[in-house]
């Protein structure tokens, strides 16, 4: 009677061990799939990330073009040249100075029901993937420039109420430099890229620069750059 009970208790804990053996191993198991499925997870946000820094850099570039653009038609800012992204105005009034025309909606996702704004037409399609009673206007942008594989396009706005000359229209008012006619610097020991033309006799007005990037994997990045010349 001794020997059978002995033998039966040996039986029971072989089977226990099978159970706890059974029981690690699916723990090894799940405990590989989560370190796969964190190392998939970080190899992605990690090309996002590269594909976000591309963009950017891209951004800078398709800046330098519309800077470009500006010293080769400096002669010809005080009027709107829409088929290349230029406005000479911020666009936020009607081309009268005074009428209010809408806030300018640089990603299209700010004012998702507001009539008042204004979109940005990016991708050439006359903002055909928006409702037209979702917005009031939709400007139009450079023609699109291929920078690392990325497609940019940019809009410069000249940081003035309305088109026209205002060296000779006082109705035209811009954003300038200050201008003053002593020479020196009040700030002491301040680097300001503006400081030549602040203390300058002719202070030129703003330019609002506005870029989008679109590269890979739906990556979008947009830019802005305030320059005057």
């Amino acid at each position: 009677m001794t020997t059978c009970h002995t033998l039966n208790q040996a039986k029971r804990q072989r089977g226990l061990s099978l159970i706890f053996a059974l029981f690690a191993l699916v723990a090894l198991m799940l405990g590989a799939l989560a370190l796969v499925r964190n190392t998939d997870t970080g190899a992605l946000l990690l090309g996002n990330l590269g594909f976000k820094q591309d963009a950017t850099q891209s951004a800078d570039q398709a800046t330098r073009q519309a800077v470009f653009w500006l010293n080769s038609n400096s002669t010809n800012l005080n009027a709107h040249i829409a088929a290349s992204g230029y406005y000479a105005s911020t666009k936020e009034f009607a081309d009268d100075g005074t009428t209010a025309a809408g806030v300018l909606d640089i990603t299209g996702s700010q004012f998702p029901t507001a009539m008042t704004r204004q979109l940005i037409d990016w991708d050439g399609d006359s903002c055909a993937a928006y409702s037209s009673s979702s917005y009031a206007a939709c400007i139009r942008a450079s023609d699109a420039l291929t920078i690392n594989s990325n497609t940019a396009n940019y809009i410069i706005l000249r940081m003035c109420n309305k088109p026209g000359d205002y060296t000779t229209d006082t109705t035209v008012v811009c954003v300038k430099p200050m201008s003053s006619s002593s020479g020196g610097s009040t700030a002491r020991g301040e680097l300001n890229y503006s400081e030549y033309a602040r203390f300058g006799s002719t202070a030129q007005t703003y330019f609002r620069v506005l870029t989008r990037i679109k590269g890979q994997r739906g990556t979008m990045s947009y830019t802005e750059t305030i320059v005057h010349f």
